[in-house]
């Protein structure tokens, strides 16, 4: 698994551009410039027809600039819940950018298809869709709303047309500040069906969401060392750096395998997606549980390293704590996506097979 020449020009085009364009601001050049929002989405549709391993590279950047740009959810959730429904209407506006998207999913903090109990009725004037739904991340502002439902026949996907009638959009101030998450709720609201095969639809959603963010976690991990060690070499104490004491080094260099592991992880799971592979639900819940894992154990060591001055606003490192611990609990946590690896390997539960503890 290596990357090619292009695969290090987009790195390099996207860190120059979060270099020069910091916070959301970096949001219309990403787009304008890059193409960033329509990379995944193919030629015919407005995009790059690019793939996974062009949106790991990016989504490894945004990670290390913890940049607060709605690309995970317009550019991967939204984007690919139309590709995997088969709308492509939405598209074209999303590639370019004109747009953005969420994909509203998540109720009582799970991930899983089967915990949906939004309900959608179709009657004489069309669908109409009522239910609650949390943690949708840029739900607050986005201008394509997509909402998964149950009808009598099963789960499906709908297009909530934006400024319909009978939707209540609460923005939450979350812990971390540079990933916005809404609660939206549904009243009797006007719909579109843009998918039946909705547990098919979000599952693989649900696998490239979590490859996606694996891909974050490693960027942002990597650069949470990247400061550490930098500071470790400058930080003078009983006359040394205390970069040279052994027991911060033995720190680093675990911080480093965790860093290196992490990235083995993630991009595996972005060439099996990639690749089409049957086991990418394995490859991505490996990914999400380790990188997530990580994330956070380098973030801390970053937090006590860096000593007093890492819980100050004044520095970065409190921005990547909160991130690491945010994003370990978005898509689900990292032990239920062990419990997704065990369901693979030994069966459901109720199969007859033992479960490991």
């Amino acid at each position: 698994m290596r990357f090619g020449e292009e695969h290090q020009e987009l790195r390099t085009a996207v860190r120059s551009l979060l270099a020069r364009h910091e916070g959301a601001a970096a949001w219309g050049p990403l787009t304008r410039q890059i193409g960033a929002a329509g990379l995944a989405v193919p030629e015919e549709h407005g995009g790059a027809g690019c793939g996974p391993v062009e949106v790991h590279v990016v989504m490894e950047e945004l990670g290390r600039a913890l940049a607060p740009v709605p690309y995970l959810g317009s550019a991967v959730l939204a984007t690919q819940a139309l590709l995997a429904a088969g709308d492509t209407g939405l598209l074209p506006a999303l590639a370019e950018g004109r747009t953005t998207g969420a994909l509203a999913w998540a109720e009582n903090g799970s991930w899983r298809p089967e915990a949906v109990r939004a309900r959608a009725v179709c009657g004489a004037d069309g669908w109409r869709v009522t239910g609650v739904k949390d943690h949708v991340l840029d739900g607050a502002d986005a201008d394509v709303l997509l909402v998964a439902a149950r009808t009598e026949t099963g789960l499906a996907l709908f297009h909530v047309p934006s400024g319909a009638a009978g939707v209540e959009r609460e923005a939450h101030t979350t812990m971390d500040l540079t990933r916005p998450q809404a609660t939206l709720r549904f009243d009797g609201t006007e719909a579109r069906a843009v998918g039946a095969d909705g547990d098919r639809v979000l599952a693989h959603v649900r696998d490239l969401a979590c490859t996606a963010l694996a891909a974050e976690q490693v960027g942002a991990a990597e650069r949470c060392l990247e400061l550490t060690v930098a500071h470790v070499r400058d930080r003078v104490q009983f006359g040394r750096p205390i970069g040279s004491f052994q027991a911060v080094k033995h720190r680093l260099a675990d911080a480093f395998v965790r860093v290196e592991s992490a990235r083995s992880a993630a991009l595996g799971a972005s060439w099996a997606a990639a690749d089409g592979s049957p086991d990418l639900s394995r490859y991505a819940a490996v990914a999400k549980s380790a990188c997530s894992e990580a994330f956070s154990a380098v973030a801390g060591d970053m937090i006590q390293l860096h000593g007093g001055i890492g819980i100050t606003w004044e520095h970065d490192a409190h921005r990547y704590f909160k991130r690491a611990h945010g994003s370990a609990q978005l898509f689900g946590s990292p032990a239920g996506h062990r419990d997704r690896i065990a369901e693979v390997v030994v069966g459901p539960r109720g199969a007859g097979a033992e479960r490991p503890a």
